[in-house]
């Protein structure tokens, strides 16, 4: 069975800038999906929105906008809007476990209200002709949640439903709940897609093992810890290039003067950098000691002596 990967939207990170230099230096994801886009308060959608998403700023095989929304009207205007620029898929968040937003009934927390949820496809599958696809956790308090929304969902024909093997609650701590996705598999008649810690080529094979009716693959944070990973498991191997770290330094580079240029003034870029190294730093022989070096950054000069000295330390 040929597998498909697919890059989970992750706010604040895998923008297109992330997605084009990430396709550039490692490859192995078929499909993107560009981070939500959510109203607050008004249904006007921002300028960094529209730049994610521009066909011309993507140069990656495929990308997949997403909505985060609990309103009907607000989809609709999201589906009207990104098919101007030729989509013809919208992915819905279901999934998001933040309280800031599963308090107002978004993302995972919407979860709980099946009625909902029907009102909105309903909605949705009577005024367009747009492809809906799902991210969801398994719900917000309980992992028993999701199985009350599958007879509403199979009323209708949802592309795909990918599913984060946690509830909301749990936000990324412990570990994912592989007896509830197992579940889902059993009780939903859709196509599911797996998401959530996939984090080594050891792992998607045990994850593979398990669930061999499963053909596509939603990887997170894992993605971004080990850029190779992708690839890696598509060449089915877990022997790193010779060169790895030239790539990984090639990659970093391309996204930090992007992001460079994009941002405005030193500590948006230091955040921004602080934030992947989080990250990038696992790849790292000691990655404490990494991620300190980097934090200690206290400018662009430090920061990038920093980057070149673990750089030169493997």
């Amino acid at each position: 069975m040929s597998i498909t990967l697919l890059s989970s939207p992750l706010q604040g990170f895998t923008d297109f800038r992330f997605r084009n230099a990430f396709h550039q230096y490692f490859g192995g994801i078929d499909t993107f999906y560009s981070p939500y886009i959510r109203f607050n308060g008004k249904v006007k959608i921002k300028p960094s929105f529209e730049k994610d998403i521009l066909p011309e700023n993507n140069t990656v095989p495929r990308v997949i906008p997403q909505i985060m929304t609990n309103d009907a009207d607000e989809f609709l205007f999201v589906v009207k809007y990104v098919q101007q620029f030729g989509y013809k898929e919208l992915n819905w968040n279901l999934g998001c476990p933040y309280p800031m937003v599963t308090k107002r009934g978004m993302g995972s927390g919407l979860i709980c209200d099946p009625e909902k949820i029907n009102q909105i496809l309903d909605r949705v599958y009577t005024e367009t002709n747009i492809v809906v696809s799902l991210k969801m956790r398994m719900g917000y308090e309980s992992s028993e949640e999701i199985l009350k929304v599958f007879p509403i969902l199979e009323k209708y024909p949802i592309k795909n439903i990918a599913i984060h093997a946690r509830i909301g609650k749990q936000l990324y701590k412990g570990g994912v709940d592989l007896e509830s996705f197992q579940k889902c598999v059993d009780q939903s008649n859709q196509k599911l897609y797996y998401n959530g810690d996939i984090t080594s080529v050891a792992v998607f094979r045990e994850m593979k093992q398990r669930f061999p009716m499963i053909d596509h693959w939603m990887i997170g944070r894992g993605l971004i810890a080990d850029p190779f990973l992708p690839s890696m498991i598509k060449n089915d191997t877990t022997v790193y290039p010779e060169d790895r770290f030239k790539i990984f330094s090639k990659f970093h580079d391309t996204i930090y003067q992007q992001y460079d240029a994009a941002l405005s003034g030193p500590t948006p870029i230091k955040m921004k950098m602080l934030g992947f190294w989080e990250y990038f730093a696992s790849s790292f022989p000691n990655p404490r000691k990494t991620f300190k070096k980097i934090k200690k950054a206290s400018n662009a000069r430090s920061y990038q002596i920093a980057v070149k000295e673990i750089l030169n330390e493997v």
